[in-house]
């Protein structure tokens, strides 16, 4: 299960999700669902929005933190949000708080 936590100063996200039936590992459409939104919208934030972040990657663990949003970053934080909500509702194994 993934564990996000969506707050006004930050994300977190932690876990695994189990990989589908039959996917072999390192093949698990979910975590690399996630991953690929999470690293984008570090990206998006410090690039689009300019905002200053501070991010801690590893394996099954990122947490990125802000000071404030501007519009530009609200902005990108919910478009995160609906994408990990058509992951959850497509595949679940994903918890938003």
């Amino acid at each position: 299960m993934i564990r996000i936590n969506v707050k006004d100063t930050g994300i977190t996200v932690s876990g695994h999700a189990q990989r589908l039936p039959g996917a072999s590992p390192g093949h698990n459409i979910i975590c690399a669902g996630v991953s690929a939104l999470t690293l984008t919208l570090i990206e998006g934030l410090r690039e689009v929005a300019g905002i200053e972040i501070q991010e801690s990657v590893s394996p099954g663990s990122t947490v990125i933190s802000w000071s404030d949003l501007n519009e530009i970053g609200q902005a990108l934080v919910r478009t995160y949000v609906l994408g990990l909500e058509g992951i959850r509702d497509s595949y679940g194994e994903i918890t938003i708080i």
